[in-house]
């Protein structure tokens, strides 16, 4: 379908393909992945939709989903689309203040969530958000105590069932549907402030499905686990691309057993961030590492082939001898084919990665390897993806080429400006803020950038960039990047806006380092009594030299702090998705910060 009606999609859907499964989720008691058909999928989307019209839901209602990857996200998420309502995503990991703060902005009646501690959070919401009525756990074990508004998502689906006349009412709202309708309220991180409702319509939604489908070759039928979060954009659309193109959709409910679950599944798609694919990084170079001399030689030399093959040849349609060829079929099947296995990725058509930034070093990596990365770039204001790799012939150092219809320019400042049909119309009652993000018809992204042909390079971001006393400008997240690609770097903020030198806040990687304490035979009560030890700051004050090595004097970190407890959401220094609150974050470690200055 290239125009899809998100109103009625999985009810069309399941027209052609009931018997099949679609989405599997991981029954913890039976500790199994069990699959849910189109028909059975369609039929409690169509339960839930008749039971929100009985709970007196009426067109662009808006209604509110907090919770982990579960299949009653998509089911509500569709039961919405389907009454023309419109859903609002939440993170699961928000807190309650959070949480009030996007009741209270979209005005919403009716909450799903998912587990307990998201319950928890949204009864502790409802202090501060006088318009919520309803709160309803799709999990059956959540304990409600004393809450007056609780339901059950079991109990959702037997009120649907018992009302099927509402059917006419579900038929007639989609019959007024149109690609103007609102369908998503997406509220962004919030870096530099309060977050804003982004506005996302049907027509954008079927834009986007539209040109993945002209770039992107989908496998019918293979698997692909849905890994960030479904309230993320870059998740979303994804989720919903596969729907449309059969891809059968495993949805990993927690992120900590990512691992696991990619060896379970062996998946051909998976979409992430740049931080999954660095700590893989990490890990397969220490286990290089500990291999004996010859087998350290060997992957070095299959590496240095995989580089030659996929990056000098491939890459750029370049030909590739016969002596190549072997030499790559050796390394691939006594290195790369038993280390994919190993990881659970020897499936991998494709890996969608965006986010945040990637650097160069990691990208030629994984391709080297043949691990399918496909690094990309968008926003949630533009339905996620802007540009990403080709097959073939893509830039290192780029984030790809342009998709279809999209067009981009560069404005004043470097900065990239976009226009296209997945481009959001603005921010939920912010007519400032909208007015403010767009110049003459273009989305500003306030990320820098230069555009070669249809090749898009993003060279910083005008919110994070900074200057040193000295008037030279600074991108904190360059730096970051490479300090975050070493073993021993789990987080890193930079420091230096109007001071006249850089310094960094880190919290190290602590198994790396107590690995260090042991090989170097450190006695210590607290991990924190290493970090003044001499040699554990000359071990930081090396590696990070080495990850500056390419960086100018100018940027280079001339001092930098230990932490013990790395930044985190509940601490308000990151955002949802995972970005830093750089101005939480100096106000948290203004003593030591100054102390760097002293």
């Amino acid at each position: 379908m290239n125009n899809i009606n998100i109103t009625n999609f999985v009810f069309e859907k399941t027209k052609k393909r009931g018997k099949h499964h679609i989405i599997y989720y991981k029954n913890e008691d039976l500790s199994q992945w069990v699959g849910i058909t189109w028909n059975e999928f369609s039929e409690k989307t169509r339960s839930i939709a008749r039971a929100l019209v009985a709970l007196g839901v009426k067109e662009e209602d808006k209604i509110a989903i907090c919770s982990q990857n579960t299949p009653q996200c998509l089911i509500t998420d569709f039961a919405n689309y389907a009454n023309r309502a419109i859903s609002v995503p939440m993170f699961a990991t928000l807190s309650p203040t959070q949480i009030a703060y996007i009741l209270n902005d979209a005005q919403i009646e009716i909450l799903f969530v998912g587990d307990q501690k998201q319950f928890d959070n949204a009864v502790e919401a409802q202090k501060e958000s006088p318009s919520l009525k309803k709160i309803i756990a799709f999990d059956n074990s959540v304990v409600f105590g004393e809450c007056a508004i609780a339901s059950r998502f079991s109990d959702l689906l037997l009120l649907g069932e018992n009302n099927p006349d509402n059917d006419k009412i579900i038929q007639k709202r989609q019959k007024n549907a149109s690609e103007d309708d609102l369908v998503n309220i997406i509220y962004t991180s919030g870096t530099t402030g309060n977050s804003k409702g982004v506005l996302i319509t049907s027509g954008s939604i079927a834009e986007t499905i539209r040109i993945h489908k002209l770039r992107i070759p989908m496998f019918k039928r293979g698997k692909s686990i849905a890994f960030l979060p479904l309230s993320h954009i870059f998740e979303r659309l994804w989720t919903y691309l596969c729907l449309s193109t059969d891809v059968k959709v495993y949805l990993n409910a927690q992120p900590t057993e990512i691992q696991k679950v990619v060896a379970e599944v062996r998946p051909h798609y998976m979409c992430s961030v740049p931080r999954f694919w660095e700590k893989v990084s990490i890990g397969v170079n220490q286990k290089i590492d500990e291999m004996k001399p010859f087998m350290q030689a060997l992957v070095a030399w299959a590496i240095a082939v995989g580089k030659d093959y996929n990056i000098n040849h491939k890459r750029i349609g370049k030909k590739i001898s016969l002596s190549l060829w072997l030499r790559y079929k050796i390394a691939n099947g006594l290195i790369f084919n038993k280390l994919k296995k190993l990881l659970g990725i020897e499936n991998g058509v494709m890996f969608p990665t965006a986010g945040a930034a990637m650097s160069d070093k990691q990208v030629v990596f994984f391709r080297s390897l043949g691990i399918p990365i496909y690094y990309g770039y968008g926003l949630t204001e533009t339905n996620a993806t802007v540009c990403c790799f080709p097959d073939e012939n893509w830039t290192i150092g780029s984030i790809g080429t342009l998709m279809p219809d999209i067009q981009v320019r560069i404005g004043e400042d470097n900065e990239i400006q976009i226009k296209g049909k997945t481009i959001t119309k603005g921010y939920y009652n912010r007519p400032k803020e909208t007015a403010e993000a767009f110049i003459d018809g273009w989305l500003r992204t306030g990320d820098c950038g230069k555009l070669d042909g249809n090749t898009l390079t993003m060279t910083d971001r005008l919110k994070d960039l900074f200057k040193t006393s000295n008037g030279k400008y600074i991108s904190p997240q360059a730096i970051e990047t490479a300090l975050t690609s070493d073993k021993y770097f789990e987080q890193a903020a930079v420091i230096g806006n109007n001071r006249n030198y850089v310094t960094a806040i880190i919290a190290p990687a602590i198994e790396p380092l107590k690995e260090f304490a042991k090989k170097n035979n450190l006695q210590y009560e607290h991990i924190e009594d290493l970090f003044k030890m001499e040699i554990v700051q000359k071990l930081y004050e090396e590696h990070i030299e080495a990850a500056q090595k390419d960086f100018a004097s100018f940027e280079k970190i001339k001092k930098f702090r230990l932490i013990r407890c790395g930044f985190s959401i509940a601490s308000g220094e990151l955002t949802s998705t995972l970005k830093l609150r750089r101005a939480i974050i100096q106000q948290n470690y203004a003593s030591l910060i100054e102390e760097m200055y002293e």
